[in-house]
């Protein structure tokens, strides 16, 4: 399992700061009432991410690259035009090419995945 201390309060691109990284094993749904496997809560530029316990090295690792590419798409005024149009299914892919390319999500691979779309700073 990921270690979530490394994450925590974690400066990212954008000017983003990941706060808190929980786990839970209460079933989570998504705005559509979908099973999910990862929330993010988004307080201006500050990011709660909540993921489901017991989840696979890769299955966690994908959720993190998604969730903060996600967050970081939605809660920035003017987001880079890589993720413009970005949908849920875009989101997942970019997190499983990540994953394939850098590997488990790492405090640094998270950095790299954000400016690889364009995020800058930190």
């Amino acid at each position: 399992m990921i270690d979530p201390a490394p994450f925590r309060n974690l400066r990212l691109p954008g000017g983003f700061v990941i706060t808190e990284v929980e786990f839970t094993r209460e079933p989570m749904l998504d705005a559509l009432e979908r099973e999910a496997v990862a929330q993010t809560r988004i307080t201006g530029r500050e990011f709660r991410l909540l993921l489901r316990a017991g989840l696979s090295q890769r299955e966690l690792s994908v959720s993190l690259y998604h969730e903060v590419l996600e967050a970081a798409s939605v809660a920035d005024l003017h987001p880079p035009a890589s993720v413009l149009e970005f949908n849920e299914g875009d989101f997942e892919r970019a997190a499983q090419t990540a994953h394939d390319t850098w590997g488990n999500a790492s405090p640094e691979n998270l950095k790299r995945l954000l400016h690889s779309y364009g995020f800058r700073g930190e």
